[in-house]
């Protein structure tokens, strides 16, 4: 039965009718016949963007492959240049789902899906929510996201919230007083369940337990809570588990592919095997088994518009030993938090606040390769980059003037530029570190 939901999916012609129903299919089928599905997928999604995508047929270097394993690594350096060079035949701006990376490895760009691949995406999210008895037509949502604060976006994203039964709590400023609010939302809502950026949440729960308040007392409707975009540490569970009182569901994706792995009745972070392949790397891309450690690499089974092939999504982790190819489960993720900026103010905002700023500095062109952001004082950060061109004017300004919207005024930033960055011993950059 559609609902509002459903039928704004469908009214911006993302065919959400036909990726259930072929996502049912899919997760109906035998281990044996899903086997042959992805290899199937696997081997159809490379042929149309060698067959489609001047793009990747450049990186491959050839029209014709002969084994999975010797197709080329794709990663987000990769992808920094104009979105159009990089989609398929037949593939528009405007025919397509068009985004930005948040940025959180430093490394930002713009990409695309087709409408059925987005309308997927939206499937699978149904699905696994619906585990946790959450109905996207019918839950209500406290969202702890970000939002953008000039006039027209804020409204976009407000009426986006209506349509898709979401009430977001801003998380620029998460002080005490704003907490309260909050606190007074939640006693006079009757929210099904929480969704959000990790870090919030966990300051929410911090605020909970300084007064001594358990959220489902006061708001009794609540079932679940899903984190994501950060890692969730175990002491950090417990402490939402006691001071929300319902379970915590963790989830891992990217806004590129699609929900990577989350959590199952079970306790099980299970992999989405439905829309795409996940495979652990070790430097020289050789596939490693069931339980090593490893690069995090991932193809998106379905997405014509634009590659996502082999993509190393920048991550490092683990598969479980008792993993199978139709039920792969990520025994851990290493290398995904972010701190949280503390501000003259007394106001606390999480890292990923950061990608509202960088916004300002993703350009198309690819000028802006990298960068990371280092909180000195408690009034002044460094912005570190790689760029081909050193950042003017007019650049920096702009930066400045989102950095007021965001955070707050009489804040001092200073450029510097770089040939490389500090990573970490990973590999990975770490998009925003506080030194307070």
């Amino acid at each position: 039965m559609f609902s509002i939901f459903d039928i704004t999916l469908q009214l911006n012609a993302f065919p959400i009718k036909k990726a259930k129903s072929d996502l049912d299919k899919i997760v109906a089928l035998s281990p044996q016949e899903k086997k042959q599905f992805t290899e199937n997928q696997k081997q159809a999604i490379v042929e149309f963007h060698l067959e489609n995508n001047a793009f990747y047929q450049k990186l491959v270097g050839s029209k014709k492959y002969t084994n999975w394993e010797d197709l080329p690594i794709l990663n987000k350096t990769n992808l920094q240049s104009p979105l159009g060079s990089r989609l398929s035949k037949g593939f528009t701006t405007k025919n397509c789902y068009i985004n930005k990376t948040s940025g959180s490895s430093g490394t930002p760009f713009i990409f695309a899906k087709d409408k059925y691949t987005h309308a997927l995406t939206w499937a699978s999210n149904m699905y696994r929510f619906g585990w946790f008895g959450i109905d996207f037509n019918r839950s209500l949502q406290a969202r702890f996201y970000g939002i953008p604060l000039d006039f027209m976006g804020y409204k976009k994203e407000r009426f986006k919230d209506f349509l898709s039964k979401r009430f977001r709590f801003p998380i620029f400023d998460l002080s005490d007083a704003v907490l309260e609010k909050i606190l007074k939302k939640f006693q006079n809502t009757k929210f099904d369940y929480l969704n959000g950026y990790t870090s919030s949440i966990v300051l929410f729960a911090k605020f909970l337990r300084k007064r001594n308040l358990i959220l489902k007392e006061i708001c009794p409707t609540l079932k679940v809570c899903m984190v994501t975009s950060e890692m969730l540490f175990e002491d950090d569970k417990k402490l939402l588990e006691t001071q929300f009182g319902i379970p915590i569901i963790n989830e891992y994706g990217a806004s590129e592919l699609d929900l990577i792995a989350f959590e199952n009745p079970e306790g099980e972070w299970q992999i989405n095997a439905e829309t795409l392949f996940v495979e652990i790397l070790n430097e020289k891309n050789q596939i490693l088994p069931y339980g090593s450690v490893g690069r995090i690499v991932i193809t998106s089974l379905f997405n014509k518009a634009h590659p996502f092939i082999r993509y190393d999504i920048g991550d490092i982790g683990i598969l479980d030993e008792k993993s199978t190819l139709e039920k792969p489960i990520l025994k851990q993720l290493i290398g995904r938090t972010n701190d949280v900026a503390i501000l003259p103010s007394g106001k606390k905002s999480p890292g990923l606040t950061f990608y509202y700023v960088t916004k300002s500095i993703i350009e198309d062109d690819g000028n802006v390769k990298e960068f990371i952001i280092k909180q000195r004082k408690i009034d002044h950060f460094e912005i570190e980059y790689v760029s081909e061109t050193i950042l003017d004017l007019v650049q920096i300004q702009k930066i400045k003037e989102a950095i007021t919207l965001y955070l707050e005024p009489n804040l001092h930033f200073k450029f510097i530029r770089k040939n490389t960055l500090e990573r970490t011993a990973r590999g990975k950059l770490k998009q925003f570190t506080s030194f307070l």
